[in-house]
């Protein structure tokens, strides 16, 4: 790019950009044209597939922009389809095998069993187990044997980050690593994050302005270093029609609402 960005929003999707039951980003809809009139980038960051999050960010008009794929695991290159390699995928399936049973991943599940625990469609479940770097699941195993996994993970070399729905293990890489060097190339004059569950806080912290979507289907987040300040704030709303509210209120605080200065 040869000209300064205004703003880059990094976005976790479901209960945040997407509706924690529906998937729909539609209340959304207003706050993305509003961001594209003013050549603002949305990256969207999610543990979601690069098969999942192409036809997301083209539909969305932001496919121009990178993405942030499998929790930090891996990036989607602007312009780039839904293709798909293997990647670290078979290497992570085998060093989980290799640790204490209780965790069920989605490399053991059916479609049909993702798409129960997901609410997706069998199609969209299918797209969801086009993995390349990570492996969402939960812990079937007791409760009391959970940390002994954990420990035992990450002596296997193997990091583990809890989301809205999923544990999600991987080797490593974060959302908030990702934000990391996406803004050291673009070097916006402004940041926001928003997401709504313990993997995004890290990514929250990392940027000019982070906000935690409030979502109803799990515990909130405790009190985070710089709300008192007003770094990090919270919706009112939930989900995409929260996530409308944060940007829409941000743009105008920054006077953000005039002609486009530069593009992505």
């Amino acid at each position: 790019m040869t000209d300064q960005t205004d703003l880059i929003v990094f976005s976790d999707l479901d209960g945040t950009l997407l509706d924690h039951d529906s998937y729909s980003w539609a209340p959304a809809a207003s706050a993305l044209r509003a961001l594209r009139r003013i050549g603002a980038g949305v990256v969207l960051a999610s543990s979601k597939t690069a098969a999942e999050i192409a036809p997301l960010r083209q539909a969305i008009g932001f496919a121009d922009w990178p993405a942030i794929v499998e929790n930090g695991g891996g990036l989607l290159a602007p312009g780039q389809g839904a293709e798909t390699a293997a990647g670290d995928y078979p290497a992570l399936r085998a060093r989980l095998a290799a640790l204490p049973p209780g965790f069920r991943g989605f490399g053991d599940m059916s479609a049909t069993e993702i798409a129960a625990a997901t609410g997706l469609s069998r199609d969209a479940a299918l797209l969801a187990q086009a993995r390349q770097f990570s492996e969402p699941g939960r812990w079937t195993g007791p409760e009391a044997e959970l940390p002994g996994f954990l420990q035992a993970a990450a002596e296997a070399g193997l990091t583990a980050q809890q989301g809205g729905r999923f544990l999600t293990l991987s080797f490593g890489g974060t959302k908030a690593d990702r934000v990391a060097g996406i803004l050291a190339e673009r070097r916006p004059r402004h940041s926001l994050a928003l997401g709504d569950a313990p993997n995004d806080v890290a990514m929250l912290q990392r940027t000019e302005f982070g906000v935690i979507v409030r979502n109803d289907h799990a515990p909130p987040l405790p009190t985070l270093p710089g709300e008192a300040s007003g770094h990090i704030r919270r919706t009112g709303a939930a989900g995409p029609e929260g996530w409308a509210e944060a940007v829409l209120a941000l743009l105008d605080e920054l006077k953000l609402t005039k002609e486009p200065t530069s593009h992505g």
